[in-house]
């Protein structure tokens, strides 16, 4: 179900998330919102390798 890949993809959020997070509460609001902007683009770029390597082994439906 899960593979590495799609772990480091999660643990790369879930760093970019905390990481903004901390810079917001810190004071540094405009790099927190910055660093939350790559949140949905990890994600989006995991979807889309996700995608891509189900289509080449012929697993989507």
């Amino acid at each position: 179900m899960f593979k590495l890949s799609d772990l480091f993809i999660l643990l790369a959020v879930a760093v970019s998330f905390a990481v903004s997070g901390l810079l917001w509460f810190e004071g540094y609001q405009t790099e927190g919102l910055f660093t939350a902007i790559w949140v949905p683009s990890i994600l989006a770029f995991g979807i889309y390798f996700k995608l891509s390597s189900l289509a080449a082994k012929g697993e989507t439906s």
